[in-house]
């Protein structure tokens, strides 16, 4: 997936922003920054799916009372089968059409400038190469960061999105060493220890996942409802009566037939959606946390590669 700093209008945005706050450092400016532009970016791509999943369908109002845009037109319903199938329609079309175009649209091209020189000197072809610039790793860590964040938060919605995200990164890798290699002149290394902020964005994007997985099952889904009315209000709980509805009409909502009012099933859907969502999300923050604790953020045999490397260093300088 491609999402190129030179197309996103919040890069000049995020660095006024993070000049503002007067960093010290210029790494302290650089996680700023990059801490702003994530954040421009992830409502950027997320805010339709955030409506489709949370507000879709919930704020229309009901009937005799609907919510209309200019006293017109009535504002957009979910699927008939809930709003999950509108969720997995969009995040299908993300993790899938949107992939493989973005990968294609936006791989550069090499352009020869001037006459083709067979003596030509191997240093003027690579300043004939596609330019790089500060931004050019930063945009890849941004790709993954964003593309981590469709494949984990909305899983619930659409369990294939890892699997999507792990082919396209097959053909990616490819496209990467060839855009890299072919095509761009050579990035300048820079030391670094770690990824350094990506890491925390990183850990904000695995509690998200919890909880927007969370509320996906809880609210956005019919798992809820369909428990409830298994063991509350099914014939065989209720002694084959059938006198409990949780639709009325053609109203999909959990409302009286005379006054439209919430119905009392409403409350017992709600209580349940609630505390599922509490157990859910204590329980899975609580095994990731145990698994980020199991296994170390730096390998073992790094650890000590590194610690060898700086004993025979020391041991050089005292020789």
């Amino acid at each position: 997936m491609r999402w190129g700093l030179g197309l996103l209008p919040w890069a000049p945005v995020s660095l006024m922003l993070a000049l503002l706050e007067t960093p010290r450092t210029f790494s302290e400016r650089e996680n700023i920054f990059t801490v702003k532009i994530f954040t421009f970016q992830f409502f950027t791509y997320f805010s339709s799916l955030i409506y489709i999943a949370f507000f879709l369908g919930r704020i229309n109002g009901r009937p005799g009372n609907y919510v209309r845009v200019a006293g017109k037109w009535r504002l957009e319903e979910c699927h008939p089968s809930g709003c999950i199938t509108d969720l997995f329609i969009q995040m299908a079309i993300i993790m899938t059409l949107k992939q493989t175009l973005s990968n294609f649209a936006l791989m550069p091209v090499h352009m020869e400038k001037g006459p083709k020189d067979s003596c030509k000197e191997q240093w003027l072809k690579n300043y004939q190469l596609n330019e790089v610039n500060v931004f050019s790793l930063f945009d890849e860590f941004l790709e993954m960061m964003i593309q981590y964040s469709f494949t984990t938060i909305f899983v619930a919605a659409f369990p294939l999105a890892p699997l999507m995200a792990f082919i396209n990164n097959l053909f990616e890798i490819r496209l990467d060493a060839i855009k890299m290699v072919q095509l761009q002149r050579r990035i300048v290394p820079r030391k670094a220890n770690d990824i350094g902020i990506w890491l925390q964005v990183l850990e904000a994007i695995g509690i998200l996942a919890v909880i927007g997985n969370g509320l996906v099952i809880a609210i956005t889904s019919d798992f809820i409802p369909k428990q409830v009315y298994k063991y509350t209000y099914s014939p065989c709980m209720l002694q084959n009566r059938t006198d409990i509805k949780g639709f009325n009409g053609k109203y999909r909502d959990y409302r009286n037939s005379n006054d439209y009012n919430y119905s009392v099933q409403f409350w017992h859907v709600f209580a349940a959606r609630l505390a599922f969502l509490i157990l859910f999300e204590h329980v899975a923050l609580c095994i990731k946390l145990i698994a980020a604790w199991y296994v170390p953020d730096i390998p073992q045999s790094v650890k000590n590669g590194h610690l060898k490397k700086k004993y025979e260093n020391l041991q050089g300088e005292l020789r």
